[in-house]
C-alpha cells in the first residue's frame, strides 16, 4: 500500500433481499437488516380460512324454500339448524312489527312519536311539499309500501312547512331518519337516492346501510322473482363452493 495515500473503505453495492452466502454473513453481524418473512404462507392462510367461513356460512340469506330445495344436497341436521334459526328470525321480526302504516304527524307530539318513539325502533320521517311536487308525491307511494313491509320501522310523515316554518318545497321530500333520539341521516330531495325514479330496492339499501335492516332480512326477497331465478341462484352457490374446493 502507498504509505501517502490514506486508507478509503470500499463501497460495495448490496442487495439485502437477495438470499446468498454473503448477505447471511452481513446479517448475522447486524450490518443488513434481517430479511423479512415471506408474506406466502400468512396469504394462503387467509384463504383457507375464508374458504372455510364461506363454505359454513353458505346457508346465510336462504330462506325457508331455498333451504327445502336443498334437502337432496346437505346433511339433515345442518339444513334443520338454518330452519331453526330462520323460524326464530321470522318469530322475531313478527313480534316487532308493530307499526305497519304511515303515521301522520302533528307538530305538537313531534318529540314524543318521533324523538321519544326511536329509543324504542328507527323511526323515518318524511318531509312532503305543499304543492305538486313529483320527487314527493313518489316518496308518499315508497312510504306506504315500506310502511306495510317493515312493520318493525315507524315511517311518519308531515308537510313541510307545518313541521318547520317557512320550510320550501324545493327541499322535499327531505327525509330524516331518527335511532336513540338522534338523527342518524337526513336526505333532503331524493338526489342521493336515484331522484323521481327512486325505487323500494333503493330505500331499502339505504336502511341497510344505516343497518336499520340486516342483509340477510327475509323481507328483502323480491316476491315477483320468477321460480327459476331462484333455483339458478342456488345452483351457483353450489357451483362456487364446488370451485372453492379445488383450491384445498
Amino acid at each position: 500500500m502507498n504509505p501517502g495515500m490514506p486508507d478509503v473503505p470500499m463501497q460495495v453495492e448490496v442487495d439485502p433481499n437477495e438470499d446468498t452466502e454473503w448477505n447471511d454473513i452481513l446479517r448475522k453481524h447486524g450490518i443488513i437488516p434481517e430479511k423479512p418473512p415471506s408474506p406466502t404462507p400468512m396469504i394462503e392462510e387467509a384463504l383457507t380460512e375464508a374458504r372455510r367461513l364461506a363454505h359454513e356460512n353458505r346457508l346465510e340469506g336462504k330462506d325457508l324454500d331455498e333451504l327445502a330445495e336443498l334437502e337432496d344436497e346437505e346433511d339433515d341436521d345442518f339444513l334443520e339448524q338454518y330452519r331453526k334459526k330462520r323460524m326464530a328470525e321470522l318469530s322475531s321480526i313478527q313480534t316487532a312489527s308493530k307499526f305497519n302504516q304511515v303515521y301522520h304527524l302533528q307538530k305538537p307530539d313531534y318529540s314524543r312519536d318521533v324523538t321519544d318513539a326511536s329509543k324504542e325502533a328507527w323511526v323515518l320521517v318524511l318531509l312532503t311539499a305543499a304543492s305538486t311536487n313529483t320527487e314527493s308525491q313518489r316518496a308518499v307511494e315508497l312510504w306506504r309500501e315500506l310502511a306495510r313491509k317493515f312493520g318493525d320501522i315507524k315511517f311518519c310523515q308531515i308537510r313541510g312547512n307545518m313541521c318547520i316554518e317557512g320550510y320550501p318545497d324545493r327541499n322535499t321530500p327531505t327525509i330524516l331518519i331518527y335511532k336513540d333520539g338522534d338523527i342518524r341521516r337526513q336526505l333532503v330531495t331524493l338526489k342521493e337516492l336515484n331522484g323521481p325514479r327512486t325505487s323500494l330496492e333503493d330505500v331499502e339499501k339505504l336502511l341497510i346501510d344505516l343497518e336499520a335492516l340486516k342483509h340477510g332480512d327475509p323481507r328483502l326477497r323480491r316476491k315477483d322473482e320468477e321460480p327459476d331465478e331462484r333455483s339458478k341462484k342456488i345452483r351457483q352457490t353450489r357451483v362456487d363452493d364446488e370451485e372453492d374446493s379445488d383450491w384445498d
